[in-house]
């Protein structure tokens, strides 16, 4: 399925929009049929489906998704985004920095992959973890 629009910087931008909504039929209408989308260092998802259950993960548990992009700069049908990603599972709440990589064709992302330093998410989890801990403690 295709965006009502195929700028590609947005339909990357529509798409994160949806995500941050936890709406993942209306971020899943802008991926075409044979999209791969590839955290780097994990292997990819090939197809809508695939791609579908890995984001399953983040909808079906998450209470909150933010990605603040810093800069987003398209080339044809590429778009780059360097951004920070947020994630809330109830009082867990963790931040780290992400670069994504997207192709568009026909209005419909086509590749996503993204970048992201595997130590400084660790550390945001533990610190996410840490904070989620003294608000259980302090009765927040």
């Amino acid at each position: 399925m295709t965006t009502p629009t195929s700028d590609p910087a947005t339909v990357v931008r529509a798409f994160l929009a949806d995500l941050e909504r936890l709406d993942l039929d209306a971020a899943c209408a802008h991926l075409a049929p044979d999209v791969v989308y590839v955290n780097v260092s994990l292997p990819p998802a090939r197809g809508i489906a695939a791609t579908r259950r890995v984001l399953g993960l983040l909808t079906a548990r998450a209470t909150g998704f933010r990605a603040e992009n810093h800069r987003l700069v398209a080339d044809g049908p590429v778009v780059l985004t360097e951004r920070t990603d947020t994630i809330e599972i109830g009082r867990l709440r963790t931040s780290f920095w992400v670069c994504g990589t997207f192709e568009v064709h026909d209005g419909a992302i086509t590749l996503w992959r993204d970048y992201f330093d595997w130590a400084a998410v660790t550390g945001a989890l533990a610190t996410g973890v840490g904070r989620a801990v003294l608000s259980l403690v302090r009765g927040r």
